[in-house]
């Protein structure tokens, strides 16, 4: 079975691999000392703190697994494979509304995501109608409440 490319940015991958590392010692070390203190309480059949601290035992493994499974089918753009005058992941894009409002948002892999910051899937429906457009072109998606236009004001990489 064949698993599909996560595409990120060099920064998410990095991130990734920090938030892996974290895990993988200072979250799992303070795991263990959460457990072994419940160990220490005596019946663990009727202990609700062993029963957590093994819920978050599982779940930061699930975790591990899953950024592990991320950063083996990641792939980042060399910079000369990237077409800097088109939107794509890792672009800085500037588009104005039909009511002239600017946002300025950044294209990121689906992991990345934070809208309150101004990221924006490649995935999602906005960005796949941002992705490619260059500077003076439209952008048209299905927004909730019908079809939404942007002009792209400015692509940039960093």
């Amino acid at each position: 079975m064949t698993q599909e490319a996560v595409r990120m940015t060099r920064q998410g991958k990095e991130r990734l691999e920090e938030q892996l590392q974290y895990l993988k010692t200072t979250r799992r070390e303070q795991i263990s000392e959460y457990m072994g203190k419940a160990i220490e309480d005596g019946d663990l059949r009727e202990s609700a703190a062993y029963d957590e601290a093994r819920m978050q035992q599982s779940e930061n493994e699930a975790k591990i697994a899953e950024i592990e499974a991320q950063l083996e089918r990641a792939q980042i753009m060399n910079d000369d494979e990237i077409d800097t005058s088109a939107v794509g992941v890792g672009a800085t894009v500037v588009v104005e509304d039909a009511g002239g409002k600017q946002r300025t948002l950044e294209i990121v892999g689906s992991f990345e995501v934070d809208v309150l910051k101004g990221k924006i899937s490649d995935t999602s429906p906005m960005g796949q109608a941002l992705l490619g457009k260059q500077a003076g072109e439209q952008a048209v998606w299905a927004g909730p409440k019908g079809d939404v236009t942007f002009k792209v004001i400015s692509v940039e990489y960093r």
